[in-house]
């Protein structure tokens, strides 16, 4: 008979693709702004935002440590925002997850840039040497019309200084871009401004999404009434313009979520070039580009 994790979870549950491999342990639910108009994972009523109780989260640990020992390697806080906990909270479940999950070599997180502003980078040092390794942000945009459209809650600069005290306490940053997010009147300085961000900061990841509304544009359009969702063209076009202006050293670059046409994989510079030509290509020639089939796309 199958293992039941002794974890409470509400759905729906969501982690970065890259987690795929592990335990996904809430230390809140929903997500503390929820109100960027492109997000659905959190509008549901039963992820009302809250931050759970400490003693049942460590309680949690201490059960998950009894049933899997050091089987599990790795762990994502979640839910939306987990780093809007004090440190002194986010400080003891890293202390639980050492203590009883032993086989852990990487703790992850989601991180709103907002929710950095009264951490100083000395607690995000200690936070770091605790064991939280990587945090991900989804900027979506480095442009500040973009973001106050789709009422991210963010700018340029609030994203940038995020992004720069998670790297100067050693805490690797995996950045998301939304492909499209611009409609077609911004898409340039979209991706210019995204581009801007992202060679401002130097992150260690890097990745592209297509924006997507699997229930519905309605919410987002009452924000942003002449949007429109860009065509595959006009995507490969902002994909490219977005390409063609990073100058990155050593980032590790994909492009290969559900949501996205075409696939792309590489570490940035090295391979800005060959990146560029396979979207040029696409440009050039869709019905000769490796594009994934419609049916196989998603969010």
């Amino acid at each position: 008979m199958p293992s039941v994790i002794p974890i409470r979870y509400i759905e729906p549950v969501y982690r970065p693709p890259s987690e795929a491999e592990s335990l996904i342990l809430p230390i809140t639910d929903g997500c503390s702004w929820n109100h960027c108009t492109f997000c659905e994972m959190y509008t549901a009523p039963q992820k009302h935002f809250r931050a759970r109780d400490e003693a049942e989260v460590l309680e949690s640990i201490v059960r998950s440590g009894e049933q899997f020992g050091s089987e599990i390697r790795r762990v994502f806080l979640a839910d939306g925002d987990a780093l809007v906990l004090p440190t002194r909270r986010l400080l003891a479940v890293l202390a639980a997850i050492g203590k009883h999950l032993p086989g852990v070599h990487r703790v992850s997180s989601y991180c709103l840039p907002r929710n950095l502003r009264r951490k100083s980078v000395d607690e995000l040092r200690e936070l770091a040497a605790a064991g939280l390794s990587i945090a991900y942000v989804g900027a979506e945009s480095g442009d500040d019309e973009v973001l106050a459209r789709v009422n991210k809650g963010e700018t340029f600069e609030s994203t940038r200084a995020a992004l720069d005290k998670l790297g100067a306490a050693g805490i690797r940053r995996s950045v998301m871009i939304l492909n499209g997010l611009a409609g077609p009147v911004l898409s340039l300085r979209h991706a210019e401004n995204s581009a801007r961000l992202a060679n401002a900061t130097q992150p260690e990841y890097l990745a592209t999404l297509v924006v997507s509304f699997p229930l519905g544009e309605e919410r987002f359009r009452s924000a942003f009434p002449d949007w429109r969702p860009l065509s595959q063209s006009e995507l490969f076009v902002e994909m490219e313009h977005f390409l063609d202006r990073l100058q990155l050293e050593r980032t590790v670059f994909r492009s290969d979520h559900a949501s996205n046409w075409l696939l792309l994989k590489g570490t940035l510079g090295a391979d800005k070039q060959r990146l560029l030509q396979q979207v040029r290509q696409a440009i050039a020639d869709p019905q000769g580009a490796p594009l994934r089939p419609s049916w196989a796309r998603g969010l």
